[in-house]
């Protein structure tokens, strides 16, 4: 009795797991959209290149459906400890009057991040702040109740953050879409980019629709200096059972007058790595996706070995991996991707940063001679 109830204990946290992470999939695009605009959105939706039979689709049309059942098994059988860590997370505390000097003085400082959690990031470039897929919520899901929860807390509260420049969505996935850190951030963001049909999402949320660009892959837009372009990326979307890929998902590259990046977003390994690095490379920073990967579904989410590749593919000189450290969303031990990002890099001679959360890195302190690995997660 008490196995059967196990297993059904399982299969219970698994379903809600892959709700809350947006892994069932449907076809059909329903009028979801909130006003006049749903025609305009459709309309480009409809003349996308990913777009196919009224759902978006990977250039490949790969895209993993794994069973729940075997999902459930694997939780059950092949889970890995720790799978959270067993005592706190360093977590450097930021503050609001520190970003405003940084920014003052921005001109000296360059570009500069720092790792809020999983793939949450705050960039200073050329003078403004922009964020990544920000969470700051306790758990990555619809409910406040269930759903993987934080291992440590953001080292900043939401209201500290000073004016944002931008903020840039990679999908609408819960653990990178989170509604209750976008409307708090409604009236302290200038604008909020995002991939096709994202951006309709936060508009019903209450986000003035001026204020919202969405974008298909290699579209592009200058702001100010810095110039986003919206790249490929080899993932899914879907936050019920009744929205599977009806927006598009992608990654992202930055490139200002101080500096670039690439942030993967969620993404599997594949040529659009190198194909992104032949137009818009070289790269500064490339952030990659290094965590909840599994065999199950490995042609969505990359491996920490993929993701040492990919950084080599773009062209980019310094590799931060990312989404990993904050949540449980796979079998593997939390410390898994650090401890391969790391022996894969070693093998590889790349330049591997692994800040802790709160943490500043500053391009201009950066260079190949010293950059010892920080092996916080230890």
């Amino acid at each position: 009795m008490k196995k059967k109830y196990k297993i059904l204990l399982t299969l219970t946290i698994v379903l809600a797991g892959l709700f809350t992470t947006g892994l069932y999939i449907n076809n059909g695009l329903s009028n979801r959209y909130t006003d006049n605009d749903f025609d305009k959105t459709l309309t480009r939706s409809q003349q996308s290149a990913q777009f196919n039979n009224g759902v978006f689709e990977n250039a490949s049309q790969r895209q993993s459906k794994p069973n729940p059942l075997n999902i459930a098994k694997m939780m059950l059988f092949e889970k890995q400890q720790p799978a959270a860590p067993l005592k706190p997370i360093s977590v450097s505390a930021m503050t609001r009057n520190q970003l405003i000097e940084l920014q003052r003085d921005y001109k000296n400082q360059g570009l500069l991040f720092f790792r809020l959690g999983h793939s949450s990031l705050l960039i200073l470039l050329d003078g403004e702040y922009w964020l990544t897929d920000p969470i700051f919520s306790q758990r990555a899901s619809p409910f406040s109740f269930v759903g993987p929860e934080r291992f440590h807390q953001p080292p900043l509260r939401l209201e500290d953050l000073p004016p944002i420049k931008g903020v840039i969505i990679s999908h609408n996935h819960y653990d990178h879409l989170d509604r209750q850190t976008i409307e708090s951030l409604a009236d302290k963001t200038e604008h909020f980019y995002t991939p096709l049909g994202v951006g309709e999402e936060i508009v019903k949320w209450g986000i003035k629709r001026e204020k919202v660009s969405q974008f298909d892959w290699w579209q592009s837009v200058k702001v100010g200096n810095t110039l986003l372009t919206a790249t490929p990326a080899q993932h899914f979307s879907g936050r019920s059972a009744s929205d599977g890929n009806q927006t598009l998902w992608s990654s992202w590259a930055v490139k200002g007058e101080q500096g670039s990046l690439f942030f993967s977003g969620d993404t599997g390994y594949s040529a659009h790595f190198k194909e992104i690095g032949e137009k818009l490379g070289p790269f500064n920073l490339s952030f990659m996706e290094t965590g909840a990967y599994n065999k199950l579904w490995d042609d969505i989410h990359m491996f920490p070995e993929q993701a040492a590749q990919a950084h080599i593919d773009v062209k980019a000189d310094y590799l931060i991996p990312i989404h990993n450290g904050t949540f449980d969303l796979s079998v593997h031990a939390w410390t898994d991707p650090f401890e391969r990002i790391v022996k894969e890099s070693d093998s590889l001679s790349l330049n591997l940063l692994t800040p802790t959360a709160g943490e500043m890195v500053r391009l201009k302190d950066l260079s190949p001679q010293t950059l010892p690995v920080n092996k916080w997660w230890q």
